[in-house]
């Protein structure tokens, strides 16, 4: 909350709490990225991003002396891995596209 403004802290935590879970399954992790996302709803990437904003406004309204704020580094998250195209030739296009269709 800034200066008063803005929902309180119990309305927002039972906006998380109320969010439906659905990081539990292998299916949703794997549609998001990888295994990585496993356990990773829309409840923990919200608190993720309510803890960055709350090391934000620590570091904007701090005191501190000129370049010595301190680093804080932000909530890991999971990232999916990047994944190499396979490149195809035209003879195996050709040989998929024949058993498709016959």
């Amino acid at each position: 909350m800034v200066a008063g403004d803005g929902p309180s802290p119990r309305l927002v935590l039972a906006v998380v709490r109320g969010i439906a879970s659905d990081d539990r399954t292998l299916t949703s992790a794997l549609m998001r990225g990888g295994l990585e996302y496993r356990g990773w709803g829309h409840d923990r990437h919200l608190l993720a991003s309510i803890f960055d904003a709350i090391n934000q406004n620590t570091l904007a309204t701090g005191s501190w002396r000129k370049g010595k704020a301190p680093k804080i580094a932000p909530w890991p998250r999971p990232t999916a891995k990047k994944r190499r195209k396979k490149h195809h030739t035209v003879a195996e296009l050709y040989a998929a596209m024949k058993t498709k269709k016959g």
